[in-house]
């Protein structure tokens, strides 16, 4: 009889575990609360009919240099479009700074930053599977790359903090930066904005770029549940998890695994849970959360910028000065009138998403944890501001607040959908300081989401991760994920 597995939640890394365990041979059940799969790379139908946009995730710049994602074949599993703009940041007056995949591109329009820009993005971009394996695990090894890791390591440190004022002199070049260190949703400069920035900047000016799936983010979703069903797995939707001590989720003593694509909070449900780790749990904190809203628009949006009405990612905040206020602001626990906002319009590019001539955008702002601000108006204030007439352009929308996303999804916790608070201490201490955190005292359940390491971002290494410490535990096995995809 096979070992079971049960997988609590169906996003990507959830996904990747099971995925993992049942081509290992495991009976593999994955329980999902939604009616739909996918957590975070779902795509749904929310203003309009014919209208898709993405419930979480829009675009996946380290989806394809993930090692998982590789070994797995997400590539060919699914179609991607590669823009040649990776991310856009309109300035006032018309101007606007552009990351274009073409780094030397990218430097020129930069005028007499161009050198500067170079000798930050060149090293990292040109070895972006090194910069990968440094951030793509946990802290507590030796780095294979060790050159590539200490450049990194003195560029975030130049970047997170004052010291690196004076490295870009144009505003444009202040601002490509301090728009890519908003994704962290912390305080700017920081050492943590700057290590997770210069990883989405890397991926800027490599590879695919800013790629994205054709049909939205659910398509990655749907790939890894047709290899699991392949392999013998299912999904149950529609099964909340309010306790793991009330789920029959097999025998640990005959090698039966629980993997939890969750908050580590769910742990604490279990009365077995040593006080000590619990304690650990108890303290792991979060941060700032996020409000979203979606748009169906009757075409595209009106940008004053040429360029950025090709660029599928737009960071709309202003110049460096206004995203940190914002982002700052927020790490206060208040907002300023101008708020960074992170807005995607994938059907610049990928006509699946709307009607003929109609267009959809998604947007999120940063809020203070368990906020009820509806971010509507403040998105449309600050595309208004770069895209005089988008207002006109609406025919719905659809808005999820911080407060809401609480009870759509409990593993956000007050809305933070990092995992938890992105802080240079919780990327050692993710949830606790060990050279294996996705191991539980409890045996045979392990932590396989993005409140473990490498964090968050749509790369299902979590999830590998985790399902590779289970097998070792378990079955004493050391695997590669390409071991497992090799048939």
């Amino acid at each position: 009889m096979a070992r079971r597995a049960t997988v609590i939640g169906s996003g990507p890394n959830g996904l990747a575990a099971a995925v993992a365990l049942a081509r290992a041979g495991y009976d593999v059940r994955v329980l999902e609360a939604s009616e739909s799969i996918g957590g975070g790379a779902r795509t749904a139908e929310l203003t309009l009919p014919g209208f898709l946009h993405d419930v979480g995730s829009a675009v996946h710049p380290a989806a394809l240099s993930s090692p998982f994602f590789r070994a797995f074949g997400l590539r060919q599993r699914i179609e991607w479009i590669a823009p040649e703009i990776s991310y856009a940041q309109p300035l006032d007056r018309g101007q606007a700074a552009i990351s274009w995949r073409d780094l030397q591109r990218t430097a020129r329009d930069l005028g007499r930053d161009a050198s500067a820009w170079l000798a930050v993005m060149r090293p990292l971009s040109s070895h972006l599977d090194a910069v990968v394996d440094f951030t793509g695990s946990q802290l507590l090894r030796m780095p294979r790359h060790p050159l590539t890791t200490v450049r990194f390591g003195l560029r975030a440190l130049q970047l997170g903090t004052d010291l690196g004022r004076g490295t870009f002199r144009t505003e444009e070049a202040n601002a490509l930066l301090s728009g890519v260190f908003a994704h962290a949703n912390s305080r700017l400069p920081s050492l943590s904005a700057a290590a997770s920035g210069l990883f989405l900047a890397a991926h800027a000016h490599a590879g695919d770029g800013w790629a994205f799936p054709r049909g939205g983010a659910q398509r990655i979703a749907d790939a890894l549940v047709d290899d699991l069903r392949a392999h013998g797995g299912e999904v149950v939707t529609g099964h909340r998890v309010t306790s793991i001590d009330e789920l029959d989720w097999g025998d640990p003593a005959a090698g039966d695994l629980l993997l939890l694509d969750t908050s580590p909070r769910l742990l604490l449900t279990h009365p077995a849970l040593p006080p000590r780790y619990a304690r650990a749990i108890a303290r792991y904190r979060y941060g700032p959360a996020a409000a979203k809203v979606d748009f169906a628009l009757d075409g595209p949006v009106p940008w004053r910028h040429p360029d950025v009405a090709h660029s599928p990612t737009v960071h709309l905040g202003g110049t460096r000065a206004e995203v940190e206020a914002s982002e700052n602001a927020v790490a206060r626990g208040t907002m300023t009138d101008r708020p960074y906002v992170l807005a995607v319009q994938p059907s610049v590019l990928d006509p699946t998403r709307a009607p003929d001539g109609k267009q959809v955008l998604w947007a999120y702002i940063h809020v203070p944890a368990e906020s009820a601000l509806d971010p509507t108006e403040p998105v449309i204030r600050q595309v208004e501001r770069f895209a005089p007439g988008f207002r006109d352009r609406i025919l719905a929308s659809h808005a999820m607040t911080a407060a809401k996303r609480v009870a759509f999804n409990p593993s956000d916790i007050g809305g933070d959908i990092l995992g938890g608070s992105f802080t240079l201490a919780q990327a050692i201490r993710r949830p606790i300081v060990s050279t294996a955190p996705w191991r539980t005292p409890l045996r045979g359940v392990y932590l396989a989401s993005a409140a473990t390491p490498p964090g968050p971002g749509v790369t299902g290494m979590p999830g590998w991760y985790a399902a590779r410490q289970a097998l070792r535990d378990t079955a004493g096995v050391r695997v590669d994920p390409a071991d497992l995809f090799r048939t």
